[in-house]
């Protein structure tokens, strides 16, 4: 008991709760990424893997409350660290010194607590209370008339884009955080890993919000018919 009271009252005990759990968000937003893009292989690959995905119920489950744990305690934890940090500074300096900081490490809260709202809309959205539930020829879920009957509505569409804008803000000073914690990005090996983490952040934003795009631009369209 004595080791979780330190971990969760210590300031380094939040900044590892916020590491990891940043760690397991990050391997989810890569993984989901992944698993959405099978959408370009066409509708019986994507409506295959979400058949595949929905013969594990209970691991289903217990991975989405996993992951809603990780976003509680990684907001949780951001959001002490905060507080702790102005209340060390209780006086205001009469001007704001931002050399050495970027708009994605000024806006880490913010960005945080959008992406999570999103969380909560997508999950409503597509998986809850999804508009479509009809299923293909096969009798699966049809995965891929949902997301392209979801995405042709415009404004589900700009809100994807938008927040994946925020998530990926939010990664990008996430994992150069997470390489400067365990160590690994400092001297010469700093702009590395600062590279690979604004390279993975673009890569996520590319992946997630092509699906969207390309329903814009007509693709999928046939199966609305």
């Amino acid at each position: 008991m004595n080791i979780f009271k330190a971990i969760f009252h210590s300031s380094l005990g939040k900044k590892y709760i916020m590491g990891l759990t940043g760690l397991a968000l990050f391997g989810f937003v890569i993984g989901h990424m992944v698993g959405n893009l099978q959408i370009f292989l066409g509708q019986d690959k994507l409506n295959a893997y979400g058949a595949f995905l929905k013969s594990m119920p209970k691991l289903l489950w217990v991975a989405r409350i996993g992951l809603l744990a990780c976003v509680g305690l990684h907001i949780w934890a951001a959001v002490k660290l905060v507080r702790e940090n102005r209340a060390a500074r209780p006086d205001r300096y009469a001007q704001v010194k931002r050399m050495g900081t970027s708009f994605a490490s000024r806006t880490m809260i913010w960005s945080g607590l959008i992406v999570f709202a999103f969380i909560v809309y997508h999950l409503f959205d597509f998986t809850i209370a999804p508009d479509y539930t009809g299923h293909d020829d096969k009798g699966r879920h049809d995965i891929f008339k949902m997301v392209v009957l979801g995405f042709s509505n415009p404004f589900s569409a700009i809100f994807y884009l938008i927040a994946n804008c925020l998530l990926c803000i939010h990664l990008s000073h996430g994992v150069k955080s997470l390489f400067q914690s365990l160590g690994l990005s400092t001297g010469q090996f700093r702009s590395l890993f600062n590279g690979i983490a604004s390279a993975t952040a673009w890569i996520i934003f590319i992946g997630n919000t092509s699906i969207p795009l390309a329903v814009l631009l007509g693709f999928g369209k046939e199966v609305l018919k």
